[in-house]
Parts: C-alpha cells; sequence; structure tokens
C-alpha cells in the first residue's frame, strides 16, 4: 500500500508542477488565435478601397490630332492639327456636328466619331445574326408510306 500511496503521490506533484506550463501554453495559444481573428475584422486595420471612376478617358494627343485632321478634312478646323482640345477644335467639332446632324455639344462621341470616320467598323451595326445551317430541319409531315 505504500507503493501505491507514494505512485499517487508522485502523480499529483507531476499534475501540479506541469500544470502552470499547460495553461501557460494554452493560454498562448488562445491569445494568439484571438489576435489572428482580430486582425482582419477591426475597422483600424482595414484598408479602404476607394472607388475607381469608369467611362471615359481623355483621350491621347495622337488621337486628338487624328480627330483634328478628320476635322481639317472636312474643311471644320483651319490650322496644323496640335493635339490640345483646345477653343478652336471645339468649335471645330460644334460646326461638324451641326451639320451633320448630331447635337452640337462639342464634345467627342460616338456618334461624332463614326461620322469623321474614326469610329470602330462596327458602330451602329446590330448584333450579328445566327448563318442559316447547312442542312434543312427535319420535316414534321407524315411519310408518305402510310396506310391507305
Amino acid at each position: 500500500m505504500t507503493k501505491r500511496i507514494w505512485l499517487c503521490t508522485l502523480g499529483a506533484a507531476l499534475l501540479i508542477s506541469a500544470a502552470p506550463v499547460v495553461s501557460a501554453a494554452r493560454h498562448t495559444a488562445v491569445t494568439q488565435s484571438s489576435v489572428k481573428k482580430k486582425k482582419g475584422v477591426t475597422p483600424k486595420n482595414k484598408k479602404k478601397i476607394k472607388p475607381t471612376a469608369h467611362g471615359q478617358k481623355t483621350p491621347t494627343p495622337d488621337r486628338i490630332r487624328e480627330i483634328q485632321g478628320a476635322l481639317n478634312r472636312e474643311g471644320d478646323f483651319v490650322g496644323q492639327p496640335t493635339g490640345k482640345w483646345d477653343d478652336a477644335t471645339v468649335e471645330a467639332m460644334k460646326k461638324f456636328q451641326e451639320a451633320h446632324g448630331v447635337n452640337p455639344t462639342g464634345k467627342i462621341d460616338a456618334s461624332t466619331l463614326n461620322k469623321l470616320g474614326l469610329g470602330p467598323e462596327t458602330a451602329g451595326k446590330g448584333a450579328p445574326f445566327p448563318t442559316a445551317s447547312s442542312t434543312p430541319p427535319p420535316s414534321s409531315t407524315p411519310s408518305a408510306t402510310s396506310a391507305h
């Protein structure tokens, strides 16, 4: 019986001596996991994403020269293309738009670019229609071999 008491006492001593180490390890693990969870949740740590404006972008100087050249060819812009969208270009654009039945805003728009010959080749065209298949669809009429 003495041996049994001695083993129980030794076991209890080991448990008591190991308890602070196990408790500290458990506390550290809990603290680290809660820090990881909180890291992405707190408003201080969130990176605010600013919405970017989509839509028409400012034309490059080369594109403006191209438009000025087309307006010059039509007789609405006088002078050499400069690549700058200045008052003379706006007035030439308004003059061209008015002469071609477009709202004379002086701004670049798809309709004006198409009339200047600078729009995409598919502009103003509808969606493509599917082509007819080479084999005719099966007929739903009764066959000629039916009973009389």
